[in-house]
């Protein structure tokens, strides 16, 4: 029997129907901006990150948290005694900034969120010095300062033996021009940057399948791979603010980026306006992904719904602009590649991907 993502008891419709809900009553407090000096632009709720207009310049807001995948990190440090947790403090602070730039917001400042069920946890120097060192170097990667943060002890709320990480940042687009505005058109290539691994998504369900696993996190993924299953789902994030940056900086216009996280492929509909995102070339499935599917086993189907399938983030830009992007991306340190191409089909909205015989239609996806 072919897993899913419901499997490890995360149910995407009923989060985001509660979304829904907070993006309702969220807008009602839209006027209360107005005794600040700013306005809240009429297409960002529902996007990655929060922005807020000024005369001369967007602020950005995001809040997001890490998920389930330092408890991957505590298994293995139990088995073996290496500590991960600098890759899982990069791996946060990576889930929050690549949100922000989303929209074109260079970040400014990091906040940690580090609950606790007791303060105990932190009596482990090497696993604490560990998540402190990994915390900086996130920051220092996003060009951004790590500002502050809480480290709450929630007793019967969250377990002893684990750590909660979550975290906000703050950005700023100025000149305005800078913002990233989902200006996509009929006939934009889209452009793929390659991800590290998983990442930060689809953890529950790579747990679950560790649970089946004989030799759990030590078993080794094969297909050219020498690692084993632990190291390679403990593989830091790649951070994408670099490469944001570098397009701004050399005047390439991102007509539309994702962060592809939940939701799998899926993420790249997550533009209001309908267009078919036509995927034609998708590039072989990572090691880790292809034992993933084999160990689950999780069908084709899921597997791309879910996992990010070795694509971290997402760009639609101009033909014209093709080549600069792919030099700004190669200029930042990320692999990247033309994947496919936007087509405008009525009001459809979908993605697709005709050689691996998948598509996603606009139901697949309700974020807004």
């Amino acid at each position: 029997m072919s897993l899913s993502y419901e499997s490890s008891g995360v149910r995407y419709d009923q989060l985001d129907a509660f979304k829904r809900a907070c993006q309702q009553a969220a807008r009602t407090t839209a006027g209360e901006l107005t005794a600040h000096g700013y306005a809240e632009p009429a297409t960002t709720r529902g996007e990655s990150a929060y922005l807020i207009e000024g005369a001369d310049h967007f602020l950005a807001h995001v809040e997001e948290g890490l998920g389930t995948k330092n408890l991957v990190a505590d298994a293995v440090y139990a088995a073996t005694g290496k500590c991960f947790y600098a890759e899982i403090a990069i791996d946060t602070v990576a889930t929050i900034v690549n949100d922000l730039v989303t929209c074109g917001a260079r970040p400014i400042s990091v906040a940690m969120h580090a609950a606790v069920g007791d303060s105990g946890w932190f009596t482990d120097a090497v696993r604490m010095q560990a998540l402190v060192s990994g915390w900086a170097e996130g920051c220092h990667r996003a060009g951004a300062v790590w500002g502050g943060g809480e480290t709450p002890t929630l007793k019967s709320i969250v377990n002893p033996d684990t750590i909660v990480l979550a975290g906000s940042a703050i950005g700023k687009i100025s000149p305005k021009s800078q913002r990233i505005t989902g200006d996509v058109r009929d006939g934009d290539a889209i452009i793929f940057l390659a991800s590290t691994g998983v990442q930060t998504n689809g953890l529950s369900l790579c747990r679950l399948i560790a649970d089946k696993l004989s030799q759990g996190y030590a078993t080794p993924i094969g297909h050219g791979d020498d690692r084993s299953y632990g190291e390679a789902l403990l593989a830091a994030s790649a951070i994408y603010v670099d490469f944001v940056i570098k397009c701004q900086q050399t005047g390439v216009k991102l007509n539309y980026v994702a962060h592809v996280t939940g939701h799998g492929w899926r993420k790249l509909m997550r533009l209001e306006e309908p267009f078919v995102y036509e995927i034609t070339t998708p590039r072989e499935i990572p090691a880790l992904f292809k034992f993933l599917m084999e160990a689950g086993p999780i069908d084709l189907r899921e597997a791309y719904a879910t996992f990010n399938m070795g694509v971290g983030f997402a760009a639609c830009v101009a033909p014209a602009a093709v080549d600069a992007t792919l030099a700004a991306a190669k200029a930042a340190g990320h692999a990247a590649w033309v994947a496919g191409h936007v087509k405008k089909e009525g009001g459809r909205k979908a993605v697709t991907i005709p050689s691996l015989g998948l598509a996603y239609e606009a139901d697949t996806l309700q974020v807004r």
